[in-house]
């Protein structure tokens, strides 16, 4: 299996309700045209760790390291993710 790095959008529900994130992560090619998630890099460009906003305000936190948890062994299509490169 070959490693990536792939970048997609995805979604985080906060006290405001669903908002729309980019997330990057290291991925495994398991065919042609999909890959699992095997590691969360960023989410919109910060360290998953604990708990983020979005904008700074409470009413746009929601739990980072919960988010990339739940995104470890995902299933994507390679056609709607953005390739940023081979993993080291």
């Amino acid at each position: 299996m070959t490693s990536i790095i792939i970048e997609y959008n995805s979604s985080v529900y906060t006290p405001a309700g669903w908002r729309g994130v980019t997330i990057a992560a290291t991925a495994e090619q398991t065919s042609a045209k999909m890959v699992t998630v095997s590691e969360v890099l960023a989410i919109d460009g910060e360290e998953p760790t604990g708990y983020t906003s979005r904008t700074g305000a409470k009413r746009q936190r929601y739990h980072a390291a919960g988010i990339a948890q739940r995104e470890i062994g995902a299933r994507k299509r390679l056609n709607s993710c953005d390739i940023l490169g081979g993993a080291a």
